[in-house]
């Protein structure tokens, strides 16, 4: 498997360049981070090998496990959270990520800059759009995301760079990236986070600055017990 997710890597690259290629956007443009939840170092190790240096992980204790060794190996590393953050893990969020995908809640806006004061440690972050209000799923309903962009960089103090989403599994998912375009756009934030191993093709074509890749690197994931 590890020799294989160094050639998957390679494989999502070059189909990502080629994306660029077709939608007219800047070589390089998109950023892939390589979601390595479920994985261990074993299996992290050669894709870093090959020279991914983003990568993407969903929980703050899992991503404290691992990463800590492999970065004592490894310059570069950049580590993006991209699952939901609960506001007691936010001193532990702040020490180990880089990028935070997922602020959606003034609670976690609050807790994250409090922490980043405290730790002289301002890191750049993305707020989660529900694209499809699923009440199951995190993130802000998009009419009231022009708001809580509002609240986060006037009233709170985060560097918000851009917006995320994650498109309900049944859908197209390119309304749901043109939506969150159009926020971004009428509230002059240019990353967007979206797109992930099924999709990540189609949302280059909409302007997808940060890619979230696992599967279609690293394999199935493992069952979870």
């Amino acid at each position: 498997m590890n020799e294989a997710a160094a050639e998957q890597l390679f494989a999502v690259q070059e189909a990502i360049r080629k994306a660029e290629h077709e939608h007219g956007r800047t070589e390089n443009a998109v950023t892939l981070v390589a979601v390595s939840k479920t994985f261990d170092v074993p299996e992290i190790r050669p894709v870093i090998e090959a020279g991914q240096r983003v990568f993407g992980e969903n929980r703050v204790q899992e991503a404290m496990k691992k990463w800590p060794e492999l970065r004592k190996h490894h310059d570069g590393i950049e580590l993006h959270l991209i699952g939901p953050l609960q506001s007691n893990k936010a001193r532990e969020a702040v020490e180990t990520f880089d990028v935070i995908h997922s602020v959606d809640r003034e609670k976690i806006a609050k807790a994250l800059k409090a922490e980043m004061d405290r730790q002289g440690r301002p890191l750049p972050c993305f707020i989660q759009v529900n694209t499809g209000e699923e009440p199951q799923k995190a993130g802000i309903p998009p009419k009231e995301t022009d708001a809580f962009i509002a609240f986060c960089k006037e009233e709170v103090g985060l560097e918000i760079v851009g917006l995320m989403c994650i498109p309900p599994v049944e859908d197209a998912p390119g309304p749901h990236f043109a939506l969150l375009e159009k926020i971004a756009k009428r509230n002059g934030l240019n990353q967007l986070s979206m797109g992930m191993s099924s999709d990540y093709d189609v949302a280059v074509g909409f302007g997808a600055t940060h890619v979230r890749v696992g599967s279609a690197i690293f394999g199935a994931r493992p069952a979870i017990a």
